[in-house]
Order: C-alpha cells, then structure tokens, then sequence
C-alpha cells in the first residue's frame, strides 16, 4: 500500500475508531447507570453497590498483564472482535437469565466481572493499537478524538440512561448495550490494525510467562517509562483526595443538593471534553514531559483551593457555582496531564512490548484505587477534609517535582536540553 492510501486509510480510521469508541461507551455508560439504580433501589444497600463497582475494577487490574501480553502475541484485531463478542455474549446471557429466572443481584455480579475481563482485552488491545492505526504526526488528534468519544459518552449516558430508567425495564438497558456493541463491532471489522506496523509477519510468539517477564525487563531497561509508571500509580493514590472527598465535602460537609452535584459531575466531563477539542486542534506538543509536569502542578495546586468554601462564608448559589468551574478546571489540567504523556509513552514504547507496558501500567493505576479510596474514607471519618486536601496538594507537589526532575526531562528529551535554550529550540 502506497502512503497517500495509507494516509486515506488512517483518515478513515480516525472516525471510525471515534465512533465505534463513542457509541460502545454510551451504551456502556447507559447500562451502568441502569445497574446503579437497579442495585440500589432492589436492596438499598450501599455494600452491594459498592461490591458491583469492586467487580468492575478488580478483574481488570488483575488481568490487565495478560490483556498486554495477548495484545502483543497475537492479532489485535481478531483479539478486540473476540472481546467485543463475549461482551454481546456476556448481555445476552443475562437478558436469557432474566427471562428465565428474573433478574438478581448475584447475576448481575457475575455479569459484571465477564463484562469487565472482556473490557480489559479490548480497551487494552486498542490502546496499544492507535499507534498503528493512524500516521504518527496524528498521534495526538487520534488520541484527543479517543478521548473526547469517552467524554461526551460521559456526559451522554447518564443523562440517556436517567430518562430511560423511569420508563422501561432494565431488559431494554441490556438490549441498548448490546445494540451499541454489536454497531461498534461492525466498525471495528471494517480497520485495518497493521496499517502502520513495524513488526514483520513472522514474529515469533513468546510463551506466556517469557512474555510477561521480558515486559518487566523491557520496562526496568527504560527509566524514562520506569518513571512515568511510578508517577501513574502516585496520582492515582492521591488523587482518590477528590474522588472521596469531593463527595464527602459537597455532599456531607456543605449540603449540596444532590442533583445539583450531578451539575457539578457532568463540569468535569464538559472540562475534558473541550481540553480534547483543544489537543485536536492544536500542534503536538513539542517536549510532552515538561508539559505534563506544569500541569500535574496546576492540578495540585488546585487541589488545595477546593477548601475555600469550607473556610469561608459562600452562599450556597456561589459554592455550587465555585465547584463547577473547578471541577471543570480539574478535568482541563488532567487532560493536560494525560494527553502529552499518552502520546508520549506511544512513540517511546515499542510496538512489540506496547501492550504488556500499557497493561501493566493499567495494572498499577488501577490496584492503586480502591487502596486509596479505603484510606481516604479512613482519614475522612477521622480528620478535617480541609487538613487534608491541603496536605495531599503539597504531597503531589513535592512528588512531581521529584519524579519530574530536569534530569529525568532531560533523558527523555535531550534534544530540547542541549547547549540551545528550551525557548529558542520551540521556537525553531
């Protein structure tokens, strides 16, 4: 294939990975909140609510390596079909349950852990595919586009879900599922996944725990990919600070109205949607490291001022209004965060050892979660959330400072570190 038909090919792939991606997280994102309500309203339990999101997080950190190391050894195409297949499956299975023996609680457990095994193979599959799905001077448009797909589902599905949940039954949240799936399977089929590949055909196919083994090695070789794992899996520790105390402090401490939070939720989502629209506009970032390490401060930073309306006297209009525009804030500096780093960490990783680094990473990250969310709902009943959150923000200050030093910016980009001032090398 010649390069303006792979350029056209790319093109294609652009939107259709965008749509195929919008549409299986709406659907996604529709079923969770049907789920959600469901649980609650059929046991009023907060165990068993918290139990289905335990199911939907556990498996995948858990098999998240093995995800990689398939994306890595066999086709990636043919292992995103297959996991999107046991998905349908997977719906289908629990609409026949339902039929049969009424919906319950311990099905949709079980259902949820196959959905999210199956979920972990593609999302990680595809992941470590976009950069050879699309040219790589549109590595960061393909990756915006990727990530603006999840925000407007996020917006969308709660939303699309709400409305449906007072007039249908939860049969019809599981036809929706499976109707979206089916859609981004078809689109899914139509891409070619080694469009832009570097490896040969007759790559030879590493036994399971060479595989993983040689993953670890490949990431211990590179301090850079060392560095940025260390810093992944520190951010999703401290950042359950907000995941915990954001609910806690609005809800709890200020007695905002819950649906008025709902507003303050759906900022955040609107926040990394229009952070998309802006790396999918704008020139790839030139030194991605520095550029995520400004924002990883402004984040922090931010962190701290979600105090002001626990230590001043705000009226209940401007403390919701407050909580919407840093909510919004927040979403724009983690995009600042994530994007430059995504793009980044595609380029510098190997094809070959794209996928097993991609799902260890997820791995790390995700293990991270739960463990923080149980701290901080610790620290929460026991100390001042304003004590805190401020304490939190300087920790991840000092972290990024340390992990994000200028040695660490300089091997991973020592073109821009040489003789030549930073200024007048962007510049040129």
């Amino acid at each position: 294939m010649d390069e303006a038909a792979k350029y056209k090919k790319a093109t294609y792939h652009l939107w259709t990975f965008t749509a195929s991606k919008m549409i299986a997280m709406l659907g996604s994102h529709v079923l969770s909140f049907g789920i959600s309500l469901y649980i609650l309203a059929m046991t009023g339990s907060a165990t068993s609510f918290a139990t289905n999101m335990i199911c939907s997080i556990l498996p995948r950190a858990l098999v998240a390596p093995l995800a990689g190391y398939v994306a890595d050894n066999y086709s990636k195409k043919r292992t995103i079909l297959l996991a999107q297949a046991g998905t349908i499956l997977t719906m289908a299975g629990l609409l026949l349950y339902t039929e049969i023996f009424g919906m319950s609680v311990n099905a949709i457990y079980v259902t949820t852990v196959l959905y999210t095994l199956c979920s972990a193979f593609s999302g990680i599959t595809f992941t470590s595919s976009i950069a050879i799905l699309v040219n790589p001077e549109r590595l960061q448009r393909a990756m915006s586009f990727n990530q603006m797909s999840m925000s407007v589902a996020a917006i969308g599905g709660p939303v699309i879900g709400g409305m449906m949940y007072g007039f249908f039954s939860m049969k019809v949240f599981l036809i929706v599922h499976m109707i979206a799936y089916m859609i981004a399977f078809c689109l899914e089929a139509t891409m070619n996944f080694k469009l832009y590949s570097t490896i040969g055909e007759n790559a030879k196919t590493e036994k399971i725990w060479k595989g993983l083994v040689s993953g670890f090695s490949y990431i211990k070789q590179h301090k850079v990919i060392t560095v940025v794992m260390w810093l992944s899996l520190w951010i999703n520790l401290f950042f359950s600070a907000i995941v915990v105390g954001g609910t806690y402090v609005i809800i709890e401490l200020l007695k905002i109205d819950s649906t008025h939070f709902g507003f303050i939720e759906a900022s955040g989502a609107l926040g990394m949607l229009v952070a998309s629209i802006y790396f999918a506009t704008r020139a790839e970032i030139k030194v991605p490291l520095r550029f995520s390490k400004i924002s990883l401060l402004l984040l922090s930073s931010s962190l701290a001022f979600a105090v002001i309306p626990l230590v001043t006297n705000l009226s209940y209009s401007m403390i919701v209004g407050y909580y919407i525009g840093l909510y919004f804030i927040f979403a724009v500096f983690e995009m600042g965060v994530n994007m430059p780093l995504g793009v980044f960490m595609q380029k510098l990783i190997s094809e070959e050892y794209r996928g097993r680094v991609v799902g260890l990473m997820e791995t790390m990250a995700m293990s991270m979660m739960p463990i923080g969310m149980l701290i901080y709902g610790i620290l929460y009943d026991k100390l001042p959330a304003t004590g805190i959150l401020l304490v939190t923000s300087a920790i991840i200050v000092v972290m990024t400072l340390v992990l994000l030093r200028k040695a660490v910016l300089k091997q991973a980009h020592p073109e821009f570190y040489d003789d030549t001032t930073l200024a007048e090398r962007v510049a040129n």
